[in-house]
């Protein structure tokens, strides 16, 4: 789905229902053009999820998360003193090493639980922790003749 038929599709059947949240959807429908590092969101249970981004070639000192005012960052800078490709006379390079900044607005009550980096994939574990008071209950009815 392209940004244009994702637009239509929010301006037409999701803000009929969702007042005050277009600029999310045009968030969402803008995220697709920035795809390096490739990443994958991955449900790992009812309230948990996981984001692997493949970021084969930076070492763990070159890769930086922070969370802050709800936004998850995460950015990597190759080190020049420790980059070996300076030295090597390639004849074809597909792997990309070029410097990069994600960025992901989490919404209420997620929280980063861990990252971790292994094989070339950084994963980040996610948990939504929803306070007592505001999780869903059931009300009952009480029917008076």
């Amino acid at each position: 789905m392209n940004t244009k038929q994702l637009r239509i599709l929010s301006d037409d059947i999701l803000n009929g229902h969702f007042l005050g949240y277009s600029q999310i959807f045009d968030r969402f429908a803008n995220t697709h053009s920035n795809s390096y590092p490739p990443h994958n969101i991955v449900r790992t249970g009812d309230n948990t999820l996981d984001i692997e981004f493949a970021i084969a070639g930076f070492l763990p000192e070159e890769v930086t998360v922070t969370v802050e005012n709800g936004v998850l960052a995460v950015t990597a800078e190759q080190n020049a003193a420790t980059g070996e490709s300076v030295n090597k006379d390639y004849i074809h390079c597909g792997i990309s090493k070029r410097g990069f900044s994600k960025q992901f607005s989490m919404a209420e009550y997620w929280e980063i639980e861990s990252a971790e980096f292994e094989h070339g994939i950084l994963t980040i574990s996610c948990k939504q922790d929803i306070p007592e008071a505001k999780k869903p209950k059931t009300i009952k009815i009480e029917y008076k003749s």
